[in-house]
Protein backbone atom coordinates (compact mmCIF):
# COMPACT_ATOMS: atom_id res chain seq x y z
CA UNK A 1 0.00 0.00 0.00
CA UNK A 2 3.06 2.41 0.63
CA UNK A 3 3.57 2.77 -3.07
CA UNK A 4 0.43 4.11 -3.90
CA UNK A 5 1.19 8.05 -4.97
CA UNK A 6 -1.01 9.28 -2.12
CA UNK A 7 0.57 7.25 0.50
CA UNK A 8 3.94 8.94 -0.10
CA UNK A 9 5.28 11.30 2.51
CA UNK A 10 5.43 14.67 1.26
CA UNK A 11 9.01 16.91 1.34
CA UNK A 12 10.23 13.23 2.80
CA UNK A 13 14.46 14.34 1.53
CA UNK A 14 13.89 17.95 3.21
CA UNK A 15 12.43 16.73 6.07
CA UNK A 16 15.01 14.34 6.95
CA UNK A 17 17.90 16.94 5.88
CA UNK A 18 16.76 19.26 8.21
CA UNK A 19 16.22 16.87 11.03
CA UNK A 20 19.73 15.09 10.75
CA UNK A 21 21.84 17.87 12.50
CA UNK A 22 20.04 17.15 15.70
CA UNK A 23 19.54 13.82 15.45
CA UNK A 24 22.58 11.99 13.98
CA UNK A 25 24.73 10.08 16.58
CA UNK A 26 23.06 9.82 19.48
CA UNK A 27 20.03 9.10 21.83
CA UNK A 28 17.76 11.92 20.31
CA UNK A 29 14.12 11.95 20.75
CA UNK A 30 11.75 13.12 18.31
CA UNK A 31 7.62 13.60 18.45
CA UNK A 32 6.11 13.09 15.31
CA UNK A 33 2.60 14.88 16.47
CA UNK A 34 0.77 13.92 13.29
CA UNK A 35 1.88 10.02 12.43
CA UNK A 36 -0.89 9.41 10.14
CA UNK A 37 0.32 6.56 8.20
CA UNK A 38 4.18 6.86 9.51
CA UNK A 39 5.58 7.52 6.60
CA UNK A 40 8.20 10.19 7.80
CA UNK A 41 8.56 8.36 11.23
CA UNK A 42 9.46 4.99 9.48
CA UNK A 43 11.97 7.18 7.27
CA UNK A 44 13.63 9.05 10.35
CA UNK A 45 13.72 5.62 12.66
CA UNK A 46 15.90 4.15 9.24
CA UNK A 47 18.31 7.11 9.17
CA UNK A 48 18.72 7.22 12.70
CA UNK A 49 19.17 4.14 14.58
CA UNK A 50 19.79 5.60 18.21
CA UNK A 51 16.55 7.50 17.90
CA UNK A 52 13.48 7.17 19.59
CA UNK A 53 10.12 8.32 18.18
CA UNK A 54 7.18 9.44 20.38
CA UNK A 55 3.61 9.62 17.51
CA UNK A 56 0.67 10.73 17.64
CA UNK A 57 -2.18 11.09 16.24
CA UNK A 58 -6.38 11.73 17.22
CA UNK A 59 -7.36 9.02 14.46
CA UNK A 60 -7.17 5.55 15.96
CA UNK A 61 -7.26 4.06 12.55
CA UNK A 62 -3.92 5.92 11.82
CA UNK A 63 -2.26 4.51 15.15
CA UNK A 64 -3.13 0.69 14.25
CA UNK A 65 -1.59 1.39 10.54
CA UNK A 66 1.17 2.92 11.38
CA UNK A 67 1.60 0.61 14.58
CA UNK A 68 2.13 -2.32 12.11
CA UNK A 69 4.10 -0.20 9.82
CA UNK A 70 6.67 1.03 12.47
CA UNK A 71 6.44 -2.62 14.10
CA UNK A 72 9.90 -3.64 12.73
CA UNK A 73 11.53 -0.85 14.85
CA UNK A 74 10.76 -2.30 17.99
CA UNK A 75 10.20 -0.04 21.58
CA UNK A 76 11.83 2.73 19.28
CA UNK A 77 8.66 3.93 18.57
CA UNK A 78 5.97 4.67 21.02
CA UNK A 79 2.38 5.13 19.75
CA UNK A 80 -0.07 7.90 21.70
CA UNK A 81 -3.91 8.68 21.04
CA UNK A 82 -3.69 12.46 21.32
CA UNK A 83 -4.22 15.85 19.24
CA UNK A 84 -1.00 17.26 18.75
CA UNK A 85 -1.55 20.40 20.92
CA UNK A 86 -1.75 17.77 24.33
CA UNK A 87 1.84 17.18 23.80
CA UNK A 88 3.07 18.85 26.96
CA UNK A 89 0.71 16.53 28.95
CA UNK A 90 2.31 13.52 26.86
CA UNK A 91 6.00 14.07 27.47
CA UNK A 92 4.96 14.49 31.41
CA UNK A 93 3.30 11.31 31.29
CA UNK A 94 6.46 10.22 29.70
CA UNK A 95 8.77 11.26 32.20
CA UNK A 96 10.18 14.14 29.54
CA UNK A 97 11.13 17.38 29.65
CA UNK A 98 12.90 18.13 26.59
CA UNK A 99 12.98 16.66 23.16
CA UNK A 100 14.97 16.75 20.15
CA UNK A 101 13.06 17.08 16.89
CA UNK A 102 8.86 17.85 16.57
CA UNK A 103 7.72 17.39 13.21
CA UNK A 104 3.68 18.21 12.53
CA UNK A 105 2.36 17.53 9.17
CA UNK A 106 -0.98 18.98 9.05
CA UNK A 107 -4.46 18.83 6.97
CA UNK A 108 -6.27 15.61 6.04
CA UNK A 109 -4.14 11.73 5.48
CA UNK A 110 -4.07 10.51 2.36
CA UNK A 111 -5.73 7.48 4.72
CA UNK A 112 -8.55 9.59 5.47
CA UNK A 113 -9.13 10.89 2.05
CA UNK A 114 -8.57 7.23 0.69
CA UNK A 115 -11.86 5.91 3.34
CA UNK A 116 -15.12 7.06 1.78
CA UNK A 117 -16.99 6.45 4.39
CA UNK A 118 -15.08 9.42 6.57
CA UNK A 119 -16.48 11.71 4.01
CA UNK A 120 -13.33 13.95 3.84
CA UNK A 121 -13.49 13.71 -0.11
CA UNK A 122 -16.11 15.60 -2.20
CA UNK A 123 -15.50 13.43 -5.10
CA UNK A 124 -17.62 10.61 -3.69
CA UNK A 125 -20.91 10.44 -2.08
CA UNK A 126 -20.66 9.32 1.68
CA UNK A 127 -21.67 10.34 5.07
CA UNK A 128 -20.98 13.83 6.44
CA UNK A 129 -19.14 13.34 9.35
CA UNK A 130 -15.29 14.92 8.50
CA UNK A 131 -14.28 13.78 11.93
CA UNK A 132 -10.78 12.85 12.20
CA UNK A 133 -11.70 11.16 15.28
CA UNK A 134 -14.93 9.20 14.68
CA UNK A 135 -15.21 8.70 18.52
CA UNK A 136 -15.98 12.44 19.94
CA UNK A 137 -17.46 15.59 18.72
CA UNK A 138 -19.36 16.89 16.14
CA UNK A 139 -19.96 16.15 12.36
CA UNK A 140 -19.98 18.02 9.79
CA UNK A 141 -23.75 17.57 8.57
CA UNK A 142 -24.74 18.78 12.35
CA UNK A 143 -22.53 22.07 12.09
CA UNK A 144 -24.64 22.27 8.25
CA UNK A 145 -27.90 21.38 9.63
CA UNK A 146 -27.60 23.58 13.37
CA UNK A 147 -25.14 26.70 12.55
CA UNK A 148 -27.17 29.96 12.17
CA UNK A 149 -26.54 31.54 8.99
CA UNK A 150 -24.04 34.45 9.93
CA UNK A 151 -22.03 31.64 11.63
CA UNK A 152 -21.87 29.57 8.95
CA UNK A 153 -20.86 32.33 6.29
CA UNK A 154 -18.12 33.50 9.04
CA UNK A 155 -16.71 29.82 8.63
CA UNK A 156 -17.17 29.18 5.13
CA UNK A 157 -15.17 32.87 4.72
CA UNK A 158 -12.67 32.29 7.42
CA UNK A 159 -11.65 29.10 6.97
CA UNK A 160 -12.34 28.14 3.24
CA UNK A 161 -11.56 31.70 2.18
CA UNK A 162 -14.69 31.21 -0.19
CA UNK A 163 -16.11 34.12 -1.89
CA UNK A 164 -19.47 33.13 -1.92
CA UNK A 165 -19.70 32.15 1.56
CA UNK A 166 -22.97 34.38 2.39
CA UNK A 167 -24.63 32.87 -0.52
CA UNK A 168 -23.84 29.62 0.41
CA UNK A 169 -25.15 29.55 3.83
CA UNK A 170 -28.66 31.31 2.76
CA UNK A 171 -28.61 28.33 0.39
CA UNK A 172 -28.23 25.69 3.30
CA UNK A 173 -30.33 27.00 5.21
CA UNK A 174 -33.25 27.12 3.03
CA UNK A 175 -32.44 23.42 1.89
CA UNK A 176 -32.05 21.87 5.59
CA UNK A 177 -35.65 23.20 6.12
CA UNK A 178 -36.69 20.77 3.52
CA UNK A 179 -35.01 17.96 4.79
CA UNK A 180 -31.63 17.95 6.88
CA UNK A 181 -28.04 17.32 5.04
CA UNK A 182 -26.75 13.70 5.70
CA UNK A 183 -24.36 12.64 3.01
CA UNK A 184 -22.16 14.49 0.71
CA UNK A 185 -23.24 14.13 -2.80
CA UNK A 186 -26.68 16.75 -2.13
CA UNK A 187 -24.27 19.30 -0.35
CA UNK A 188 -22.10 19.23 -3.63
CA UNK A 189 -24.57 19.88 -5.84
CA UNK A 190 -26.01 22.89 -3.34
CA UNK A 191 -23.27 24.27 -4.19
CA UNK A 192 -22.48 23.47 -7.99
CA UNK A 193 -26.09 25.48 -8.12
CA UNK A 194 -24.94 27.94 -5.88
CA UNK A 195 -21.42 29.04 -7.01
CA UNK A 196 -21.66 31.34 -9.99
CA UNK A 197 -20.63 29.64 -13.23
CA UNK A 198 -17.60 31.40 -14.36
CA UNK A 199 -16.17 31.39 -10.75
CA UNK A 200 -16.83 27.28 -11.15
CA UNK A 201 -14.54 27.45 -14.18
CA UNK A 202 -11.70 29.43 -12.91
CA UNK A 203 -11.53 28.56 -9.07
CA UNK A 204 -11.72 25.39 -9.23
CA UNK A 205 -13.60 22.51 -7.81
CA UNK A 206 -16.83 24.55 -6.08
CA UNK A 207 -17.06 22.46 -3.15
CA UNK A 208 -12.92 22.38 -2.32
CA UNK A 209 -13.35 25.21 -0.55
CA UNK A 210 -16.74 24.79 1.89
CA UNK A 211 -15.48 20.97 2.74
CA UNK A 212 -12.42 22.61 3.63
CA UNK A 213 -13.95 24.97 5.40
CA UNK A 214 -16.16 22.24 7.47
CA UNK A 215 -13.32 20.05 8.34
CA UNK A 216 -11.44 22.94 9.84
CA UNK A 217 -14.65 23.73 12.08
CA UNK A 218 -15.50 19.66 13.04
CA UNK A 219 -11.68 19.24 13.98
CA UNK A 220 -10.99 22.66 15.69
CA UNK A 221 -7.85 22.40 13.62
CA UNK A 222 -6.87 26.26 13.79
CA UNK A 223 -7.40 26.69 17.26
CA UNK A 224 -5.77 23.45 18.01
CA UNK A 225 -2.60 24.96 15.83
CA UNK A 226 -2.26 28.18 17.37
CA UNK A 227 -1.98 25.97 20.84
CA UNK A 228 0.45 23.49 19.19
CA UNK A 229 3.08 25.36 17.76
CA UNK A 230 4.20 27.37 20.69
CA UNK A 231 4.10 24.09 23.15
CA UNK A 232 6.26 22.43 20.75
CA UNK A 233 9.01 25.17 20.87
CA UNK A 234 8.80 25.20 24.39
CA UNK A 235 9.07 21.15 24.32
CA UNK A 236 12.98 21.81 22.40
CA UNK A 237 15.83 21.56 23.80
CA UNK A 238 18.93 23.79 22.53
CA UNK A 239 19.66 22.98 19.10
CA UNK A 240 16.14 20.89 18.96
CA UNK A 241 14.52 21.11 15.68
CA UNK A 242 10.47 22.08 14.20
CA UNK A 243 9.81 21.20 11.23
CA UNK A 244 6.02 22.02 10.02
CA UNK A 245 4.54 21.16 6.33
CA UNK A 246 1.35 23.33 6.14
CA UNK A 247 -1.18 22.51 3.10
CA UNK A 248 -3.50 25.71 3.00
CA UNK A 249 -2.63 29.41 3.87
CA UNK A 250 -4.15 29.38 6.78
CA UNK A 251 -2.11 27.11 8.49
CA UNK A 252 0.80 28.39 6.94
CA UNK A 253 0.03 32.08 8.63
CA UNK A 254 0.17 31.10 12.13
CA UNK A 255 2.76 28.13 11.48
CA UNK A 256 4.77 31.59 10.62
CA UNK A 257 3.45 34.14 13.29
CA UNK A 258 4.61 31.93 15.85
CA UNK A 259 8.66 31.28 14.09
CA UNK A 260 8.84 34.80 13.89
CA UNK A 261 7.93 35.39 17.19
CA UNK A 262 9.88 33.53 18.90
CA UNK A 263 12.68 34.18 16.66
CA UNK A 264 12.96 37.99 17.47
CA UNK A 265 13.93 39.81 20.12
CA UNK A 266 12.07 40.93 23.30
CA UNK A 267 14.61 43.80 24.57
CA UNK A 268 13.65 47.26 24.44
CA UNK A 269 14.74 48.97 21.40
CA UNK A 270 17.73 51.52 22.15
CA UNK A 271 18.62 49.15 25.09
CA UNK A 272 23.10 48.75 24.02
CA UNK A 273 22.58 45.33 25.73
CA UNK A 274 20.15 42.49 25.21
CA UNK A 275 18.27 41.82 28.69
CA UNK A 276 18.60 37.95 30.11
CA UNK A 277 15.66 36.44 29.04
CA UNK A 278 14.84 38.27 26.79
CA UNK A 279 16.55 37.10 23.21
CA UNK A 280 15.77 35.05 20.33
CA UNK A 281 15.05 31.89 20.90
CA UNK A 282 14.58 29.95 17.31
CA UNK A 283 16.88 30.21 14.59
CA UNK A 284 14.88 30.65 11.13
CA UNK A 285 16.33 27.46 8.88
CA UNK A 286 14.03 28.42 5.86
CA UNK A 287 13.64 31.68 3.81
CA UNK A 288 9.88 31.81 3.71
CA UNK A 289 8.10 28.79 3.27
CA UNK A 290 9.42 25.99 0.81
CA UNK A 291 7.24 24.34 -1.86
CA UNK A 292 7.68 21.11 -3.25
CA UNK A 293 9.09 20.83 -6.80
CA UNK A 294 7.78 19.98 -10.09
CA UNK A 295 8.78 16.29 -10.28
CA UNK A 296 7.37 15.90 -6.62
CA UNK A 297 4.09 17.01 -7.09
CA UNK A 298 3.98 14.81 -10.06
CA UNK A 299 4.61 11.59 -8.41
CA UNK A 300 2.70 12.86 -5.61
CA UNK A 301 -0.10 15.44 -6.22
CA UNK A 302 -0.83 16.32 -2.51
CA UNK A 303 2.27 17.76 -2.46
CA UNK A 304 1.27 20.39 -4.55
CA UNK A 305 0.18 22.63 -1.78
CA UNK A 306 2.55 22.28 0.70
CA UNK A 307 4.71 24.75 2.83
CA UNK A 308 7.24 23.92 4.79
CA UNK A 309 8.57 25.76 7.44
CA UNK A 310 11.38 24.71 9.92
CA UNK A 311 13.32 26.37 12.67
CA UNK A 312 15.81 25.55 15.60
CA UNK A 313 15.65 25.83 19.36
CA UNK A 314 18.79 28.48 20.49
CA UNK A 315 17.84 30.11 23.60
CA UNK A 316 16.22 27.68 26.36
CA UNK A 317 15.08 29.11 29.59
CA UNK A 318 16.95 27.73 32.45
Amino acid sequence: MHDEPAHLPVLLDRVLELFAPALADRDAVLVDTTLGLGGHADALLSAHPALHLIGLDRDPRALERSRTRLARHGERARLVHAVYDQLPGVLAELGLSRVDGVLMDLGVSSMQLDEVERGFAYARDAPLDMRMDASRGITAAEVLNTYPVPELTRILREYGEERFAHRIAKAVAAEREREPFARSERLVRLLYDTVPAPSRRTGGHPAKRTFQALRIEVNGELDTLRAAVPAAIDALAAGGRIVVESYHSLEDRIVKRAFAERASSRTPEGLPVELPGHGPELRLLTRGAEKAGEREIEHNPRASSVRLRAAERIGVAA
